[in-house]
């Protein structure tokens, strides 16, 4: 279960700060002007606060700085966290002062002296998202309860804003779990599992199991895993919260819990970074997560499609011929390559059971994206300029990087084969645009789809600003908006 940041909401009591046992945050604009809570904390600091703004530690400080006085005297506080922030912040800049707050919220409680600054809720999920720790399989690490009180106007308003955001706080935390956790922990069976108990949420999901996606055709994600033990799985979540003849959006998500590369074996070096390599359904099942948690007004299902691809007598061979439950043939070149072969039947399964509003798959598809964009930016490609637009606005909007890449008929030669319908590599140059073209024979014309590839930015080495390292649970935030904006409004 993700372990969110609870939070509770009350008005503005000034001599609540003398005695309270904890963090206490105050709220300081760059031009130094102190609101009643920094008046009261700097009277009970005897000055302190003051002295940081005189010294001039605010006027060139970006949102999110936070200033700490330790063990003040005149207060019960372990600490005061001086913020620096506009009184009318952007929304980013309000989730990064509460992101700089959660990173040194540690146990116990904080309190956070909000006052009437128009992003309140904002900066309670910055801190919430931030504040996330991945410590189950550490023996030291005991159950941490991180309880934040906010005072502030209008209490019952922020309630109601940070609660909805608190819930795509939760969905991305859950994200993050997944992708954090270590393949002989997160097996396809236990992945499952995770997902069948999201229906005491209001979800209603279905466990496909090898036998039924044998009748169904799926022989390229079969083929991924047929060198494992671990059993292939595809996971379907539908959330019913719109119209009931509303077609729904559906989004599908790469499942490999650990990619060995199979026959194609990697290099031993960083091979244990692989355990993320099932970001995409972590991003899939974040999502649902949170729409059912805010009760989303639409419709939206998502699939995932679960396996591991392991080296055995059983693997799938570099050269061996498989054939998709659309009915195209696959020669597999490179069984590294195998993300493209699960999300091309699972894609090819959501068009035929339920013809989608719009269609987005997630994957960590290829490194070649990291060589094109680093770790700043997912690749987006597309097929339609609509959706993809909508979809690029939303994750600027949420400040999650994306950056649209070209498609385009030239690129298919690439994949010819010589024995079958298509390879599932185009080599080297263009790597990751092929593999979307690859996708793209999947997608029915009328269906406008999005293909993002998030190897970059599922799971990285150095913090950012609203998650710790490792994973990030990118594409949560960006996701729920864009039902939002296009489904529910």
């Amino acid at each position: 279960m993700p372990n969110v940041m609870t939070a509770t909401y009350a008005e503005v009591d000034l001599d609540a700060l003398a005695g309270f046992e904890g963090r206490v945050a105050i709220l300081i604009a760059p031009d130094g002007k102190l609101d009643a809570s920094a008046r009261r904390v700097n009277r009970l600091t005897k000055g302190a606060v003051a002295r940081v703004v005189d010294a001039g530690k605010l006027e060139e400080a970006r949102a999110g700085t936070v200033i700490t006085l330790g063990y003040p005297a005149g207060m019960a506080a372990e600490a005061v966290d001086i913020l620096c922030l506009e009184r009318r912040p952007t929304l980013l800049d309000a989730r990064k002062a509460g992101a700089a707050l959660g990173k040194v919220l540690k146990d116990g409680n904080a309190l956070l002296a909000a006052g009437s600054n128009s992003k309140t809720a904002q900066i309670v999920f910055g801190a919430a998202m931030r504040a996330y720790e991945f410590t189950p399989h550490k023996s030291d690490a005991n159950a941490k309860s991180r309880a934040l009180k906010v005072m502030c106007a209008k209490p019952e308003e922020i309630e109601a804003e940070a609660d909805t955001l608190l819930a795509i706080a939760e969905g991305a935390h859950m994200t993050r779990d997944l992708t954090n956790e270590p393949a002989n922990v997160l097996t396809t069976t236990e992945f499952a599992d995770r997902l069948k108990a999201m229906e005491s949420l209001g979800l209603e999901v279905e466990v496909l199991e090898e036998d039924e996606l044998e009748k169904l055709g799926m022989g390229t994600l079969l083929c991924v895993g047929q060198g494992s033990d671990s059993p292939s799985k595809v996971v379907v979540m539908q959330w019913k919260g719109g119209e009931p003849d509303a077609k729904p959006l559906a989004l599908i998500g790469k499942g490999v819990v650990f990619d060995t590369g199979g026959i194609s074996l990697k290099p031993a070096g960083g091979m244990e970074d692989m355990t993320m390599d099932m970001g995409g359904a972590g991003v899939v099942s974040g999502v649902m997560r949170s729409l059912a948690l805010r009760g989303a007004k639409a419709n939206v299902v998502g699939l995932v499609g679960l396996v591991e691809n392991m080296p055995s007598s059983n693997a799938t061979r570099p050269g061996d011929v498989v054939t998709s439950m659309k009915g195209d043939t696959v020669e597999v070149i490179n069984t590294d390559a195998e993300g493209r072969l699960v999300l091309c039947d699972v894609m090819w399964y959501a068009q035929e059971r339920f013809e989608p509003a719009g269609m987005i798959d997630l994957a960590t598809l290829t490194g070649a994206i990291i060589i094109g964009l680093g770790h700043e930016n997912a690749g987006v490609f597309s097929n339609d300029d609509a959706l993809c637009r909508a979809f690029l606005n939303a994750a600027e909007q949420e400040g999650e990087g994306a950056w649209r890449m070209p498609l385009g008929k030239a690129y298919d030669s690439m994949l010819k084969s010589r024995i079958a319908d298509m390879k599932n590599i185009g080599g080297r140059p263009a790597g990751s645009i092929t593999a979307a073209q690859f996708l793209q024979r999947f997608v029915k014309d009328e269906t406008p789809w999005i293909h993002l590839d998030i190897a970059g930015v599922a799971s990285v080495k150095s913090e950012t600003t609203l998650a710790p390292v490792g994973a990030t649970g990118w594409g949560v935030m960006a996701l729920n908006r864009l039902v939002q904006d296009m489904f529910e409004n």
